[in-house]
C-alpha cells in the first residue's frame, strides 16, 4: 500500500499490520501463535466475536504493542520528574499515572504509563517508539544514579476488561481498590486503569499458566478489541505515526490526568503551560465513527472550511462492534462543531461525532 502524501506530510490511510514488539519474550510469542493469535495480534481468528465480547463480555488481551522500560537509582524519580509532563514525586507506591514526554516545542513524542515497581518506575509506551525513546532518555542520564532497562523480554501484559475481569483475577491476589492504582502479586503486578479494566503485568515466564488460568473467565480477543475500548474511553495512545503531532492538551491529555501544570520544568513546559492559560485551544480529540474507508493512526481528517488542507489527523483507529471504525482524532475545533468531517480528502467516508466519557471545553 502506497502513503498518501497530503499538505507536505505523508499519511497512512489504509491498513497496515503493525510489527509485534521486537523486544518481546519469544516464548511467549510462541505460546500466543499456538493459542490462535495472529502474527500481528490484531485478533484471535474471531475479530467479530472479539469486539462482541469487548462490548457485553470478558475478554484478555496480550498487549504485545507495548513496550516496557525500568527506571531504577538514587535519582530515578528526579530524572523522570524532570523530563515528564506528570508529576512523578507524587506517584505513591500503589500509584499509577499517565505521563506525556515532549519536544522542546511541546509536542509529545511519546504517551506513557508509569508506575512503581517497588523502588524502581516503570513506563509502558507504544512499542514503535520504544526503541527511540529508550535511546533519547539514555541521553539524558549523564552523571545521574539512573539505571534504564529495556524489561519489555523479561516481562508482558495482559488487558482484561468486563463484568468477569475481577473473578478472573481474583486467584491472583487483591484487586486495587481504585482506578490508577497497583497491588503487587506473585511474579509481577495488577492495574486498575478504568471501570473493569486491568492490566496484568507479569514475569514472561509466568505468563502462560496465567493465560491458561485466566481463561475460565475471559475470552481471547486481539488488539482491535482492546483499542476499541481505549477509544469508547477516549485514551490515546501516541505511536510513530502521530509522534511529534500534537501538543499534550490536543489529545485532551490533561482532561485524564497526564499533565501537571504545579510541577516545575520540564522539556516543552512552557509552550504547554501557555496553551493552558493564555490562549484557547483550536484543536481537540474527538471521538468518531465512520462506515467506509480503513483508518489508521496519521489518517488526514478533511472539512470543507478548509478545502484542500487536512484539518485534523486520527491518533487511534479499531474496527468496531456493529460495523465500520470509532477512531480518536485531533481536529480542528471549528470543523467539528460544523460537523463535516470526512476521511482521507473532501470525497472521502464521512465522520460522525460521538460523545466523550468526559467533557471536552
Amino acid at each position: 500500500t502506497e502513503p498518501r502524501v497530503a499538505a507536505g506530510k505523508r499519511y497512512i490511510i489504509s491498513r497496515r499490520p503493525l510489527p509485534r514488539n521486537p523486544s518481546m519474550n519469544q516464548e511467549w510469542n510462541n505460546f500466543l501463535a499456538q493459542q490462535g493469535a495472529s502474527a500481528d495480534t490484531l485478533d484471535f481468528g474471531n475479530p467479530t466475536g472479539e469486539l462482541a465480547d469487548a462490548q457485553t463480555g470478558s475478554i484478555m488481551t496480550p498487549l504485545t504493542d507495548l513496550g516496557l522500560i525500568r527506571a531504577s537509582g538514587a535519582d530515578a524519580v528526579d530524572f523522570l520528574h524532570n523530563l515528564l509532563t506528570n508529576d512523578v514525586e507524587a506517584l505513591p507506591a500503589d500509584g499509577a499515572n499517565r505521563y506525556g514526554f515532549c519536544t522542546p516545542k511541546g509536542r509529545l513524542l511519546a504517551s506513557i504509563l508509569m508506575w512503581r515497581d517497588g523502588a524502581d518506575l516503570m513506563l509502558s509506551l507504544a512499542a514503535d517508539l520504544h526503541e527511540g525513546i529508550f535511546k533519547k532518555l539514555s541521553m539524558y542520564v549523564l552523571r545521574s544514579q539512573v539505571k534504564l532497562s529495556d524489561a519489555s523480554g523479561q516481562q508482558v501484559i495482559i488487558g482484561l476488561a468486563g463484568a468477569q475481569a475481577e473473578a478472573a483475577l481474583a486467584g491472583f491476589g487483591a484487586l486495587p481498590a481504585t482506578t490508577m492504582h497497583t497491588t503487587a502479586i506473585d511474579n509481577g503486578r495488577i492495574i486498575r486503569i478504568g471501570d473493569q479494566r486491568y492490566l496484568l503485568v507479569l514475569d514472561a515466564a509466568a505468563a502462560p499458566a496465567a493465560w491458561q488460568k485466566l481463561s475460565t473467565h475471559a475470552r481471547p480477543a486481539g488488539l482491535n478489541a482492546w483499542r476499541w475500548l481505549d477509544i469508547c474511553s477516549g485514551v490515546p495512545q501516541i505511536s510513530a505515526a502521530t509522534q511529534e503531532e500534537f501538543i499534550p492538551q490536543m489529545i485532551n491529555y490533561e482532561l485524564i490526568g497526564g499533565v501537571s501544570f504545579k510541577k516545575g520544568c520540564y522539556p516543552g513546559q512552557e509552550i504547554v503551560a501557555r496553551t493552558q492559560y493564555l490562549g484557547k485551544i483550536k484543536r481537540r480529540m474527538y471521538r468518531a465513527h465512520l462506515e467506509g474507508g480503513q483508518p489508521v493512526a496519521g489518517s488526514p481528517i478533511f472539512a470543507p472550511e478548509t478545502g484542500d488542507q487536512a484539518c485534523g489527523m486520527v491518533v487511534n483507529a479499531a474496527a468496531a462492534p456493529h460495523g465500520g471504525h470509532d477512531v480518536l482524532a485531533v481536529i480542528q475545533t471549528s470543523c467539528a462543531d460544523a460537523g463535516r468531517l470526512y476521511l482521507g480528502d473532501r470525497n472521502g467516508p464521512l465522520l460522525t461525532i460521538h460523545p466523550l466519557p468526559y467533557q471536552v471545553s
